[in-house]
């Protein structure tokens, strides 16, 4: 039996979480602050530590280097409800074994908990952040946001940037996929060398070979020197590798090579030269359907998505537009030593748009709204109109199709009723739950994967309680 302890202000908590690992065999301590749980960690020893950020006098991330020194190498897993980056980055550098961020679903956490319970977890952390990584804050361009969606992105950025295995960021166009990049770069080993983003789209594809690897003399018209290509340049640096997804096929294999063996060979040169960067990949295109089409190599998409990390698009996090507008207002407006504030109306408008172009889209509205204000407060009437993009489909479109569709099937299943050609669906209630049959788990699906399997986040996102979503997914057979 392993004994746990929970440190966390929040009673309802400490009892539910409690109650659950208790059930599951463990022996359970809890404690309201870190004080008390260190006296629990001097009374008897303790095989993982469940802290809260936010507690009543010494926070928990500062309270881990204390707790080091009672639990030796026991687990220690951070939660809290105000993560940002920053936060992220000092729990995995103070040696936490994850991160989990409320409100968490306890068969989750418990499992997280299990996790670290099982694999003798013995931390290489320091309880001192290294010097250099808490630049976030500071950044003139950074990433914001207290959505649950951004406080798993923050968790993954945080767990990758300290390792150097390469990184495939995936995303829409104006999400912030190369600050991304910059964060994973700024909070690793690397962060004192080159961050260089190379946009392979822009570069033609007589070009493409020669700026990234470089060439030697004589190798082609108007080589007349020896010339190091991109990857020898960031040596000891990050590459990001945007627009990935519109790289030449031909192209494609040198760059596997570079990646796997971590060497360049310049165009006209036989020779290999050693490189020293780490791989990181943008991309807004599918790559799962380049790669059926026979347009990207499968081979490459595995190397470079050895850790995959998904930006989501704005409108999955709309909680996050006030906090985007007032750091883009701030920067836009000439009162830089004033607060600006935002306006109730304004927040309306800009929390109802698709925003089809993402933060970039958001950040030139702001901009484009604070010029035509004049210093004054921003009104909705500043902001330009809302951009729909051919093609996009519009929601009311999206509807029309969605209901056409439901049409159809119930059109095909009254007929087979009629016919006979299926007697179950003749009693009463049984279409209606032939229908939720087909509509229900690729929705629960897509929520769940939304929410990085977060069952407590799935159910609030839905809008059920959550031992409602455990019955559909054991009735649909998706736990």
């Amino acid at each position: 039996m392993s004994r746990v302890l929970i440190v966390d202000d929040e009673a309802g908590i400490c009892w539910a979480f409690g109650e659950y690992l208790g059930d599951l065999g463990h022996e359970v301590a809890v404690a309201g602050t870190a004080e008390e749980g260190l006296d629990e960690a001097r009374r008897a020893p303790l095989d993982a530590v469940v802290l809260d950020v936010r507690l009543p006098g010494v926070d928990g991330i500062s309270a881990m280097s204390a707790f080091r020194e009672h639990v030796g190498a026991a687990p220690i897993i951070v939660i809290t409800a105000f993560g940002n980056l920053d936060t992220a980055i000092r729990a995995m550098d103070a040696g936490a074994f994850d991160y989990l961020v409320k409100p968490f679903d306890l068969d989750q956490a418990a499992a997280v908990v299990q996790r670290a319970l099982e694999t003798g977890w013995s931390t290489s952390g320091t309880a001192d952040p290294t010097p250099g990584r808490e630049t976030e804050g500071t950044a003139p361009a950074r990433l914001i946001g207290g959505s649950p969606a951004m406080q798993a992105l923050f968790k993954q950025i945080a767990l990758v940037a300290a390792t150097d295995v390469p990184v495939l960021i995936t995303g829409e166009s104006g999400t912030g996929k190369e600050l991304v990049a910059r964060a994973i770069h700024e909070h690793g080993a690397r962060r004192d060398r080159t961050f260089l983003p190379v946009c392979l789209a822009a570069l033609s594809q007589g070009l493409i070979e020669g700026e990234l690897f470089g060439h030697v003399r004589g190798s082609f018209t108007g080589a007349n020197q020896d010339r190091k290509g991109l990857l020898e340049l960031a040596g000891g640096g990050t590459v990001l590798l945007d627009e990935i997804g519109d790289v030449p096929l031909g192209m494609q294999v040198k760059l596997l090579r570079a990646i796997e063996h971590r060497e360049a060979t310049p165009v006209g040169d036989a020779r290999p030269r050693p490189i020293d960067v780490r791989f990181l990949a943008a991309t807004n295109r599918p790559l799962t359907e380049l790669m059926a089409s026979g347009e990207f190599r499968e081979d490459l998409f595995f190397r470079l998505s050895v850790f995959p990390i998904h930006v989501p698009p704005l409108r999955d996090r709309l909680e996050d537009v006030p906090a985007l507008a007032k750091h883009f207002l701030d920067l836009a407006s000439p009162r830089r030593g004033r607060e600006v504030a935002l306006r109730d109306d304004l927040i309306g408008e800009l929390t109802r748009r698709p925003w089809l172009g993402n933060v970039r889209e958001l950040r030139n509205a702001i901009e484009r709204a604070a010029i035509v204000a004049r210093g004054g407060p921003v009104l909705p009437e500043h902001l330009p109109p809302s951009i729909e993009l051919p093609g996009r489909g519009t929601e009311a479109a999206e509807a029309r199709g969605l209901e056409q569709a439901i049409a159809r099937w119930t059109e095909t299943a009254l007929e087979e009723i009629d016919s006979g050609a299926d007697s179950g669906l003749e009693v009463e209630g049984a279409l209606y739950d032939q229908f939720l049959a087909r509509v229900e788990p690729p929705m629960l699906r897509t929520v769940l994967h939304r929410q990085s399997g977060n069952k407590a986040l799935a159910a609030q996102r839905i809008g059920i309680h959550r031992s409602t979503l455990r019955q559909k997914l054991k009735k649909y057979g998706l736990e």
